[in-house]
Protein backbone atom coordinates (compact mmCIF):
# COMPACT_ATOMS: atom_id res chain seq x y z
CA UNK A 1 0.00 0.00 0.00
CA UNK A 2 2.65 2.21 1.02
CA UNK A 3 4.46 2.42 -2.54
CA UNK A 4 1.63 3.51 -4.24
CA UNK A 5 0.72 6.20 -2.59
CA UNK A 6 2.80 8.90 -3.13
CA UNK A 7 3.83 11.51 -0.60
CA UNK A 8 2.94 14.69 -2.77
CA UNK A 9 -0.70 15.64 -3.78
CA UNK A 10 -0.78 15.74 -7.17
CA UNK A 11 -2.19 12.80 -9.07
CA UNK A 12 -0.16 10.31 -10.47
CA UNK A 13 -0.60 8.55 -13.80
CA UNK A 14 -2.81 5.25 -13.57
CA UNK A 15 -3.35 6.00 -9.89
CA UNK A 16 -6.44 4.31 -8.23
CA UNK A 17 -9.09 6.22 -6.18
CA UNK A 18 -7.70 8.57 -3.60
CA UNK A 19 -9.96 8.05 -0.86
CA UNK A 20 -8.70 10.92 2.17
CA UNK A 21 -9.32 11.61 5.50
CA UNK A 22 -9.01 15.51 6.72
CA UNK A 23 -8.87 15.76 10.28
CA UNK A 24 -9.41 19.52 10.99
CA UNK A 25 -9.55 22.11 13.51
CA UNK A 26 -11.85 25.80 12.86
CA UNK A 27 -13.44 26.99 9.65
CA UNK A 28 -9.77 28.11 8.94
CA UNK A 29 -8.26 24.87 9.04
CA UNK A 30 -11.26 23.45 7.11
CA UNK A 31 -10.97 26.20 4.17
CA UNK A 32 -6.93 25.74 3.88
CA UNK A 33 -7.45 22.55 2.90
CA UNK A 34 -10.24 22.12 0.95
CA UNK A 35 -9.62 25.30 -1.19
CA UNK A 36 -6.09 23.97 -1.45
CA UNK A 37 -7.61 20.44 -2.75
CA UNK A 38 -9.96 22.60 -5.16
CA UNK A 39 -7.33 24.31 -6.39
CA UNK A 40 -5.08 22.00 -7.18
CA UNK A 41 -8.24 20.23 -8.67
CA UNK A 42 -8.57 23.08 -10.90
CA UNK A 43 -5.05 23.71 -12.00
CA UNK A 44 -5.57 20.16 -13.64
CA UNK A 45 -8.61 21.25 -15.11
CA UNK A 46 -10.70 18.41 -13.10
CA UNK A 47 -14.45 19.33 -11.81
CA UNK A 48 -15.26 18.92 -7.82
CA UNK A 49 -18.32 18.45 -6.29
CA UNK A 50 -18.80 19.60 -2.89
CA UNK A 51 -21.00 18.13 -0.67
CA UNK A 52 -20.48 19.40 3.08
CA UNK A 53 -23.27 21.37 5.37
CA UNK A 54 -24.92 24.47 4.49
CA UNK A 55 -22.10 26.64 6.89
CA UNK A 56 -19.49 25.27 5.43
CA UNK A 57 -20.89 25.31 1.33
CA UNK A 58 -21.50 29.75 2.28
CA UNK A 59 -17.60 29.43 3.63
CA UNK A 60 -16.21 27.78 0.52
CA UNK A 61 -19.04 30.29 -2.02
CA UNK A 62 -17.24 33.61 -0.38
CA UNK A 63 -13.74 32.05 -1.51
CA UNK A 64 -14.88 30.80 -4.88
CA UNK A 65 -17.21 33.15 -6.57
CA UNK A 66 -18.85 31.94 -9.25
CA UNK A 67 -16.23 28.98 -10.53
CA UNK A 68 -17.94 26.98 -12.93
CA UNK A 69 -15.98 23.71 -12.33
CA UNK A 70 -17.20 23.77 -9.02
CA UNK A 71 -20.60 21.68 -8.43
CA UNK A 72 -22.18 22.05 -4.78
CA UNK A 73 -24.93 19.44 -3.53
CA UNK A 74 -27.67 19.15 -1.22
CA UNK A 75 -26.42 15.96 0.68
CA UNK A 76 -30.01 15.62 2.75
CA UNK A 77 -31.21 14.83 -0.83
CA UNK A 78 -30.08 11.40 -0.52
CA UNK A 79 -31.66 11.09 3.10
CA UNK A 80 -30.57 9.92 6.19
CA UNK A 81 -29.73 6.13 5.20
CA UNK A 82 -25.80 5.65 4.48
CA UNK A 83 -26.87 2.98 2.10
CA UNK A 84 -28.19 5.33 -0.59
CA UNK A 85 -25.00 7.19 -0.20
CA UNK A 86 -22.86 5.37 -2.77
CA UNK A 87 -25.50 5.45 -5.16
CA UNK A 88 -25.93 9.15 -4.84
CA UNK A 89 -22.16 9.64 -5.12
CA UNK A 90 -21.78 7.46 -8.54
CA UNK A 91 -24.83 9.76 -10.10
CA UNK A 92 -22.94 13.55 -8.78
CA UNK A 93 -19.44 11.82 -10.02
CA UNK A 94 -20.44 10.69 -13.47
CA UNK A 95 -22.39 13.76 -14.42
CA UNK A 96 -20.06 16.27 -13.40
CA UNK A 97 -17.16 13.63 -15.30
CA UNK A 98 -18.76 13.18 -18.92
CA UNK A 99 -16.21 12.51 -21.22
CA UNK A 100 -14.02 10.80 -18.82
CA UNK A 101 -13.14 14.36 -17.07
CA UNK A 102 -11.31 13.51 -13.78
CA UNK A 103 -13.37 14.26 -10.36
CA UNK A 104 -12.93 15.19 -7.01
CA UNK A 105 -15.15 15.37 -4.91
CA UNK A 106 -15.36 16.75 -0.98
CA UNK A 107 -17.87 15.00 1.54
CA UNK A 108 -18.27 16.15 5.12
CA UNK A 109 -20.44 13.48 7.15
CA UNK A 110 -22.07 15.23 9.69
CA UNK A 111 -20.94 12.52 12.48
CA UNK A 112 -22.18 14.17 15.81
CA UNK A 113 -25.27 14.72 14.41
CA UNK A 114 -25.70 10.80 13.81
CA UNK A 115 -29.16 9.33 14.69
CA UNK A 116 -28.25 6.40 16.74
CA UNK A 117 -25.38 4.22 18.01
CA UNK A 118 -26.58 1.93 14.88
CA UNK A 119 -26.80 5.01 12.46
CA UNK A 120 -23.24 5.80 13.52
CA UNK A 121 -22.00 2.15 12.47
CA UNK A 122 -23.60 2.12 9.13
CA UNK A 123 -22.01 6.01 8.44
CA UNK A 124 -18.49 4.16 9.27
CA UNK A 125 -19.13 0.99 6.78
CA UNK A 126 -20.43 3.63 4.16
CA UNK A 127 -16.95 5.14 4.00
CA UNK A 128 -15.58 1.98 4.16
CA UNK A 129 -17.37 0.67 1.64
CA UNK A 130 -16.55 4.03 -1.26
CA UNK A 131 -13.30 2.26 -1.06
CA UNK A 132 -14.61 -1.20 -2.93
CA UNK A 133 -17.13 0.96 -4.80
CA UNK A 134 -14.67 2.94 -6.48
CA UNK A 135 -11.57 0.46 -6.73
CA UNK A 136 -11.27 0.80 -10.23
CA UNK A 137 -12.33 4.94 -11.07
CA UNK A 138 -9.13 6.08 -11.55
CA UNK A 139 -10.08 9.66 -12.50
CA UNK A 140 -12.16 10.12 -9.75
CA UNK A 141 -10.81 11.07 -5.88
CA UNK A 142 -12.83 11.99 -2.46
CA UNK A 143 -11.68 14.19 0.29
CA UNK A 144 -13.48 13.35 3.61
CA UNK A 145 -13.04 16.89 6.20
CA UNK A 146 -13.64 15.93 10.19
CA UNK A 147 -13.67 18.12 12.44
CA UNK A 148 -11.55 17.14 15.36
CA UNK A 149 -12.17 19.81 17.36
CA UNK A 150 -13.19 17.93 20.18
CA UNK A 151 -9.75 16.04 20.27
CA UNK A 152 -11.57 12.27 20.07
CA UNK A 153 -8.86 10.17 19.36
CA UNK A 154 -11.30 6.94 19.34
CA UNK A 155 -13.48 8.62 16.81
CA UNK A 156 -10.19 9.54 14.88
CA UNK A 157 -9.07 5.86 14.84
CA UNK A 158 -12.31 4.24 13.55
CA UNK A 159 -12.47 6.88 10.67
CA UNK A 160 -8.74 5.93 10.16
CA UNK A 161 -9.64 2.71 9.23
CA UNK A 162 -11.82 3.15 6.51
CA UNK A 163 -9.68 5.79 4.72
CA UNK A 164 -6.57 4.04 2.62
CA UNK A 165 -5.24 7.95 2.85
CA UNK A 166 -5.07 10.79 5.37
CA UNK A 167 -4.36 14.59 4.54
CA UNK A 168 -2.23 16.50 6.48
CA UNK A 169 -0.35 20.09 5.99
CA UNK A 170 -1.62 19.74 2.27
CA UNK A 171 0.21 16.33 1.52
CA UNK A 172 -1.35 12.99 1.52
CA UNK A 173 -0.06 9.97 2.89
CA UNK A 174 -0.84 6.22 3.92
CA UNK A 175 -3.32 6.03 7.25
CA UNK A 176 -1.66 3.71 8.88
CA UNK A 177 -4.75 2.19 10.97
CA UNK A 178 -6.39 1.40 7.33
CA UNK A 179 -8.37 -2.15 7.39
CA UNK A 180 -5.95 -3.15 4.34
CA UNK A 181 -8.67 -6.39 4.72
CA UNK A 182 -10.81 -8.12 3.19
CA UNK A 183 -13.24 -8.57 6.11
CA UNK A 184 -14.86 -5.40 7.61
CA UNK A 185 -15.41 -5.66 11.54
CA UNK A 186 -19.07 -4.93 11.85
CA UNK A 187 -20.18 -3.51 15.14
CA UNK A 188 -22.24 -6.49 17.18
CA UNK A 189 -26.05 -5.70 16.77
CA UNK A 190 -27.70 -5.21 19.41
CA UNK A 191 -30.12 -7.54 21.26
CA UNK A 192 -33.91 -6.61 20.28
CA UNK A 193 -35.49 -4.53 23.60
CA UNK A 194 -38.41 -6.44 25.26
CA UNK A 195 -41.47 -6.45 24.56
CA UNK A 196 -40.78 -7.79 21.00
CA UNK A 197 -43.26 -9.96 18.25
CA UNK A 198 -42.14 -12.85 16.25
CA UNK A 199 -43.59 -14.87 13.71
CA UNK A 200 -41.99 -17.25 11.53
CA UNK A 201 -42.96 -17.26 7.78
CA UNK A 202 -42.32 -19.67 4.43
CA UNK A 203 -44.07 -19.84 1.13
CA UNK A 204 -47.61 -17.85 0.98
CA UNK A 205 -47.10 -15.94 4.56
CA UNK A 206 -45.95 -12.61 3.10
CA UNK A 207 -49.60 -11.05 3.75
CA UNK A 208 -49.69 -11.40 7.20
CA UNK A 209 -46.20 -10.70 7.52
CA UNK A 210 -47.10 -6.91 6.45
CA UNK A 211 -50.22 -7.62 8.58
CA UNK A 212 -47.99 -8.06 11.05
CA UNK A 213 -46.21 -4.89 10.00
CA UNK A 214 -48.16 -2.45 9.65
CA UNK A 215 -50.07 -2.91 12.92
CA UNK A 216 -46.93 -2.69 15.38
CA UNK A 217 -46.05 -0.12 13.50
CA UNK A 218 -48.92 1.62 13.53
CA UNK A 219 -49.32 1.01 17.46
CA UNK A 220 -46.07 2.97 17.93
CA UNK A 221 -46.91 6.21 16.06
CA UNK A 222 -45.51 5.17 12.47
CA UNK A 223 -47.22 7.36 9.91
CA UNK A 224 -49.91 6.31 7.12
CA UNK A 225 -47.41 7.16 4.60
CA UNK A 226 -44.36 5.29 6.04
CA UNK A 227 -46.52 2.29 7.26
CA UNK A 228 -46.74 1.85 3.48
CA UNK A 229 -43.50 2.08 2.59
CA UNK A 230 -42.34 -0.25 5.38
CA UNK A 231 -44.87 -2.47 3.89
CA UNK A 232 -42.97 -2.82 0.64
CA UNK A 233 -39.29 -3.31 1.69
CA UNK A 234 -40.43 -5.79 4.27
CA UNK A 235 -42.33 -7.77 2.02
CA UNK A 236 -39.07 -7.53 -0.90
CA UNK A 237 -36.75 -8.93 2.58
CA UNK A 238 -39.27 -11.82 3.39
CA UNK A 239 -39.37 -12.62 -0.33
CA UNK A 240 -35.63 -13.20 -0.43
CA UNK A 241 -35.81 -15.07 2.40
CA UNK A 242 -38.07 -17.60 0.76
CA UNK A 243 -36.55 -17.99 -2.55
CA UNK A 244 -32.71 -17.47 -1.57
CA UNK A 245 -32.39 -18.03 1.95
CA UNK A 246 -34.03 -21.57 2.64
CA UNK A 247 -37.70 -21.18 1.60
CA UNK A 248 -38.21 -19.58 5.03
CA UNK A 249 -37.62 -17.00 7.90
CA UNK A 250 -38.44 -14.87 11.21
CA UNK A 251 -39.76 -11.69 11.98
CA UNK A 252 -39.03 -9.76 14.79
CA UNK A 253 -40.09 -6.26 15.63
CA UNK A 254 -40.01 -3.46 18.01
CA UNK A 255 -39.70 -0.22 19.51
CA UNK A 256 -36.83 1.48 20.60
CA UNK A 257 -35.55 5.38 21.24
CA UNK A 258 -38.33 6.97 19.04
CA UNK A 259 -38.01 3.76 15.83
CA UNK A 260 -39.65 1.20 14.33
CA UNK A 261 -37.42 -1.91 13.58
CA UNK A 262 -38.16 -5.02 11.86
CA UNK A 263 -35.56 -7.49 11.56
CA UNK A 264 -36.32 -10.62 9.62
CA UNK A 265 -33.36 -13.65 9.98
CA UNK A 266 -33.00 -16.59 7.23
CA UNK A 267 -30.16 -18.95 6.99
CA UNK A 268 -28.97 -17.28 3.30
CA UNK A 269 -25.99 -15.76 2.26
CA UNK A 270 -25.21 -11.89 0.99
CA UNK A 271 -21.98 -12.63 -0.83
CA UNK A 272 -21.12 -9.14 -2.31
CA UNK A 273 -20.92 -6.23 -0.08
CA UNK A 274 -22.19 -3.38 -2.87
CA UNK A 275 -25.91 -5.52 -2.93
CA UNK A 276 -28.29 -2.91 -2.50
CA UNK A 277 -25.78 -0.01 -2.70
CA UNK A 278 -25.98 0.28 -6.12
CA UNK A 279 -29.04 1.77 -8.62
CA UNK A 280 -30.00 -1.39 -10.50
CA UNK A 281 -30.19 -1.53 -14.14
CA UNK A 282 -33.48 -0.63 -15.93
CA UNK A 283 -33.79 -3.87 -17.75
CA UNK A 284 -32.01 -5.73 -14.77
CA UNK A 285 -34.45 -9.19 -13.76
CA UNK A 286 -34.78 -9.52 -10.03
CA UNK A 287 -32.28 -8.30 -7.63
CA UNK A 288 -34.23 -5.15 -6.03
CA UNK A 289 -35.40 -6.26 -2.86
CA UNK A 290 -32.34 -4.50 -0.87
CA UNK A 291 -31.93 -1.68 -3.10
CA UNK A 292 -35.99 -0.40 -2.40
CA UNK A 293 -35.38 -1.51 1.14
CA UNK A 294 -32.52 1.40 1.62
CA UNK A 295 -34.65 3.95 -0.13
CA UNK A 296 -37.53 3.37 1.62
CA UNK A 297 -36.60 2.62 5.23
CA UNK A 298 -34.55 5.55 7.40
CA UNK A 299 -31.92 3.06 8.41
CA UNK A 300 -30.81 -0.80 6.93
CA UNK A 301 -28.20 -2.85 8.59
CA UNK A 302 -27.17 -6.18 7.49
CA UNK A 303 -25.14 -9.08 8.72
CA UNK A 304 -24.69 -11.61 6.61
CA UNK A 305 -21.78 -14.84 6.88
CA UNK A 306 -22.07 -18.74 5.20
CA UNK A 307 -22.52 -20.12 8.76
CA UNK A 308 -24.60 -18.15 10.53
CA UNK A 309 -27.12 -16.50 7.60
CA UNK A 310 -28.57 -13.67 7.33
CA UNK A 311 -30.12 -10.79 9.43
CA UNK A 312 -31.34 -7.49 8.49
CA UNK A 313 -32.82 -4.66 10.41
CA UNK A 314 -35.05 -2.27 9.01
CA UNK A 315 -35.42 1.03 10.69
CA UNK A 316 -38.16 3.63 10.10
CA UNK A 317 -38.43 6.69 12.61
CA UNK A 318 -41.49 6.56 14.71
CA UNK A 319 -41.57 10.05 16.80
CA UNK A 320 -43.31 9.41 20.13
CA UNK A 321 -47.11 11.14 20.11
Amino acid sequence: MTATVPSNPGRPRGAVFRHELYPYRGEDQFLSGTLDYIHEALEADEAVVVAVPEDKISLLRGELADELAVTFVDATTAGPNPGRHIAAWSAWMNERGEGGRPVRGIGETAWRQARSAAHLSELRYHEWLMNRAFARSSTWSMLCPYDAADDDQDALRSLSRCHPQIHRDGQYMPSEGYLTGEEYAFDALDAPCDPFQELSYTHGDLAAIRSKVSQCAADVGVTKDRLAKLAVAVTEIATNSIRHGGGHGTLRTWAQDETFLCELRDSGYIPHAMTGRIRPEANQVGGRGLWLAHQLCDLVEIRSTPDQGTTIRLHMDAPQR
